[in-house]
């Protein structure tokens, strides 16, 4: 797995994290899972997120579950897809449509969010690589050891982080959070299947920027 691209202050975590027992096993399931099966994202974009938004630059978290199983979607930021991606995947038309609803504003022209990862928008999926066809195929192999502790890396910043969790899987990881310092937003899960439960009208996206305002913090450009 490449990581040599990854932002200076994600590469010391990370090359630790590489020794553990628990990645090497990981690290051998992925390598007979890419050799007899098609898996997303493609191995040089699993670690997206942590090349996009350095460790000291993080001002928001959203947590995601795992990649798109769609060839073609997933390029290691949750919920974002390349620019050439239509129709939009159900559940960031649905962010979409709450970010219009909320801030008045007309929704971006595609779904790729690394504007957003590129102002501090850390995406993250708890899991980070998925087989095709196949949602959670990777769950409980170690990835979500690795990003419980990519989320108490974020949670040990001296500045406080808005969390946006988004449905239970999320929402169960708000033990490892500091309640005290971090402002955390919860609701359902954008997918069509919980969306109208709460996670529209939530307004997410104005409460995350009058707390960055008020800390005179730049808000993020949605």
């Amino acid at each position: 797995m490449a990581f040599n691209d990854v932002a200076p202050d994600w590469k010391e975590f990370i090359e630790t994290e590489f020794e553990q027992p628990y990645f090497k096993k990981l690290s051998s399931f992925l390598k007979e899972e890419y050799e007899q099966h098609t898996i997303l994202p493609p191995k040089t974009k699993i670690f997206a997120a942590f090349e996009a938004t350095p460790l000291h630059n993080v001002k928001v978290v959203i947590l995601g579950q795992d990649p798109y199983p769609t060839p073609g979607h997933a390029h290691g930021l949750c919920f974002s897809v390349l620019p050439d991606v239509f129709p939009l995947p159900k559940s960031l038309n649905n962010i979409y449509k709450e970010i219009s609803s909320d801030l008045n504003q007309n929704p971006p022209k595609n779904g790729y969010l690394m504007h957003w990862a590129e102002q501090g928008v850390f995406l993250l999926n708890t899991v980070l690589t998925v087989r095709k066809g196949d949602p959670q195929s990777h769950a409980n192999q170690g990835w979500e050891e690795f990003t419980d502790k990519v989320i108490g890396k974020i949670n040990d910043l001296p500045h406080p982080v808005v969390f946006l969790l988004w449905g239970s899987r999320a929402q169960s990881k708000k033990i490892l959070i500091d309640t005290k310092k971090h402002y955390i937003l919860e609701a359902p899960h954008p997918s069509p299947l919980s969306a109208h439960r709460g996670f529209f009208g939530c307004r997410h996206f104005s409460k995350t920027n009058a707390f960055l305002l008020e800390r005179n913090l730049e808000p993020i450009a949605w």
